[in-house]
């Protein structure tokens, strides 16, 4: 019976180190505070978004919350206000599934707001569709939504630099392919719709902020603004909401006791946005707040230009 009691001791103290020190994961250390700066923040009505927020609203930022829904981003609004203690925060809608939603948002926030300091893309969706412009839902909101948006607002960032821009990607970009092919013909990164498929669809649209991260920061030299991805972390997030409800029951007591809470999950995002010293690291990639060596595929130069030059005929800027 001793032996088992030890046994029974020794998993669960195991278990509880692997959660409180591999999964928690490191914190970001910046002290930085951020009166008169502004940061906008998509996809910030939840998740690691409006953790983000909060942390960012709490240092003093005035902080855009770039949303979708109007409803959750009001509400969002009242909850980061009361969380931070901050009245500097604004909820403005964007859908990034919208090409003329983007562009109204970008038209809208240069009239209003005299300065941008750090841009987080850090919206994602994991479920397969069209947006209104055609494209794949995934590779729309993902990826083309955010590249029209920088793109949009990067005159404003170069003038209020040292600035930066922080695209949240994910581990899986290392799963991820880019099928130029299937994106000139379908406008999409596949057009399969198994669980498999979908998934492979999520992991190539990540590729593309890894790569769209690299050529953008060859495009920022010799200027004051810079440029990060990252993975954040397996984050227990409403990101999986729009899949099966198998899949969720199954992921379940995965998310509950392996998974990053969402302010663990935005420690890196914060890292990038505020660290200070890392410039030097424009264009990198970042995990647990660490900078990563990416595979060759995802800093790969052709790839990288190739799809910035697509992205720019698919959104209208080419």
């Amino acid at each position: 019976m001793s032996t088992f009691l030890l046994v029974v001791g020794a998993v669960v103290g195991i278990a509880y180190l692997f959660r409180h020190i591999v999964v928690k994961g490191k914190q970001c250390t910046s002290k930085a505070r951020l009166v008169g700066k502004t940061v906008i923040v998509t996809g910030s009505n939840t998740g690691i978004g409006k953790s983000t927020a909060i942390d960012l609203a709490k240092r003093g930022a005035r902080v855009i919350l770039a949303c979708r829904s109007v409803q959750r981003g009001q509400a969002a609004l009242e909850e980061v206000k009361r969380e931070s203690g901050s009245n500097q925060v604004v909820f403005m809608p964007l859908d990034l599934g919208s090409l003329k939603s983007v562009r109204s948002f970008a038209e809208n926030f240069l009239k209003s707001e005299p300065r941008l300091d750090i841009l987080i893309n850090n919206a994602g969706i994991f479920i397969q569709g069209r947006t209104e412009d055609g494209l794949g839902m995934m590779f729309g909101v993902n990826h083309i939504g955010h590249f029209l948006l920088t793109n949009l607002l990067l005159d404003r960032l170069k003038e209020c630099g040292p600035s930066r821009v922080v695209n949240v990607s994910s581990v899986g970009h290392n799963f991820g392919k880019i099928n130029f092919d299937c994106l000139n013909t379908h406008k999409a990164l596949g057009i399969g719709t198994s669980s498999m498929e979908v998934f492979q669809f999520y992991c190539d649209s990540k590729l593309c902020n890894v790569l769209f991260t690299h050529e953008l920061a060859k495009r920022l030299k010799g200027t004051k603004a810079t440029c990060y991805s990252l993975h954040p972390g397996a984050i227990n997030s409403e990101l999986a909401r729009n899949t099966s409800s198998v899949l969720q029951m199954l992921l379940k007591p995965m998310t509950a006791f392996f998974w990053k809470n969402t302010v663990q999950g935005s420690q890196t995002t914060l890292h990038c946005a505020l660290q200070e010293g890392i410039e030097p690291l424009n264009g990198r990639y970042f995990s647990n707040c660490t900078v990563r060596e990416l595979y060759a595929k995802a800093k790969d130069d052709a790839a990288a230009k190739k799809l910035w030059e697509l992205s720019e005929r698919l959104c209208g800027l080419a």
